[in-house]
């Protein structure tokens, strides 16, 4: 049956990276239908809503669905339900997509674009699995609130429970499975009820399915620390929100640029996100000038998780390794005085690699 495809290219660069993954789908003669809707801040100027009806239906309804970036400085000051990052975390909410995954790969070609030193980087292929619809982003109370004499008072609510621990965990284990068996499970079990919840029902499911994996624990801080000095010690690491949120960044720039790495949303379902980690990057939109990779490597996780085209997923990765030895660059991951391409050009030269 012929698959089908709901892309949302949002703010910014949004709708230039878009464009350049659509070729590259286009280019794998697949067969799969697609569409195009609104989210974010361009939902907003369009319909007054981050995340109109007819967009959240359509995603529902996909086999997957890919969504660019959204937010801009034109929203900055709008209310929180009105800005639109919101259009994002409602996706996330309502198609109950609660693990985000978060690869870091270093690739041989780019392996100096790194801050760190090529012998830590080398090699690194890390999978992050970030619990996303519950803990602090999601718990309640929350708010800020007038306390009198001049004083303001905001709360924002850590909140788990034990099947939304062990949901994102067995994922975590079960993607383990298929890498290198290394589960590292991160919070702060020493400061917060919610992260000794999180450790203790992590290790029980642990013991009740996984025993074929190894589990290991860690806090977080000490897991920010460990990126930047040992990243290759690191499999397969399942956290919280939050912390899922920061130390994805941080594992992130172990590759050299954000422009370069992908991320996955899933559920327990058949709807299922997949996005670019970087951001809608207002100061270079409308100017040909992003690197679309990270949204065509999205496109490849797609195949890979929803799709049933893992080696459609293979291919194209493949293709974009070999882009990349070929010496094609975009701005962000050129060294000093090396020659760059556009946006448009870097998805033309993966098409090319497919098509040869």
């Amino acid at each position: 049956m012929s698959k089908h495809i709901v892309f949302l290219p949002g703010d910014g660069i949004g709708p230039e990276v878009t464009a350049a993954t659509i070729k590259v789908l286009d280019a794998l003669k697949l067969g799969f239908t697609y569409e195009q809707k609104l989210v974010g801040g361009a939902a907003i100027d369009a319909t007054g809503s981050p995340l109109p009806a007819d967009t959240l239906e359509a995603c529902r309804q996909a086999d997957a669905t890919i969504l660019a970036c959204v937010g801009g400085p034109k929203w900055a000051h709008a209310a929180y339900d009105k800005r639109p990052e919101a259009g994002l975390l409602g996706l996330r909410k309502e198609l109950d997509l609660f693990a985000n995954l978060r690869p870091a790969i270093v690739f041989d070609a780019l392996i100096d674009a790194s801050t760190l030193k090529p012998e830590v980087v080398r090699g690194l292929d890390i999978l992050i699995v970030r619990e996303l619809t519950g803990g602090v982003y999601f718990g309640t109370p929350r708010g800020i609130t007038d306390i009198g004499n001049c004083e303001r008072r905001g709360v924002n609510t850590q909140v788990y429970t034990t099947s939304e621990i062990r949901r994102v965990a067995a994922r975590a284990f079960e993607l383990a499975r298929k890498r290198g068996r290394k589960v590292c499970s991160v919070e702060k079990a020493n400061v917060m009820e919610s992260g000794l919840l999180w450790r203790e029902e992590v290790t029980k499911l642990h013991a009740e399915k996984y025993t074929d994996v190894e589990l290991s624990h860690m806090y977080a801080d000490n897991c920010a620390m460990q990126l930047l000095r040992n990243p290759s010690q690191f499999d397969v690491i399942v956290t919280d929100n939050l912390f899922g949120d920061i130390l994805s960044d941080a594992a992130a720039m172990l590759t050299g640029s954000l422009g370069m790495l992908p991320s996955a949303s899933l559920g327990a379902g058949k709807p299922s996100l997949y996005e670019p980690v970087h951001g809608s990057a207002p100061d270079i939109a409308g100017q040909n000038k992003a690197n679309p990779l990270a949204m065509i490597l999205s496109l490849a996780m797609a195949l890979r998780y929803s799709l049933d085209r893992p080696d459609a997923a293979d291919t194209l990765e493949n293709a974009v390794k070999q882009v990349l030895t070929d010496g094609v660059r975009t701005a962000d991951i050129t060294a000093k005085g090396q020659a760059f391409v556009s946006t448009s050009a870097m998805g033309d030269a993966v098409v090319a690699r497919l098509n040869g």
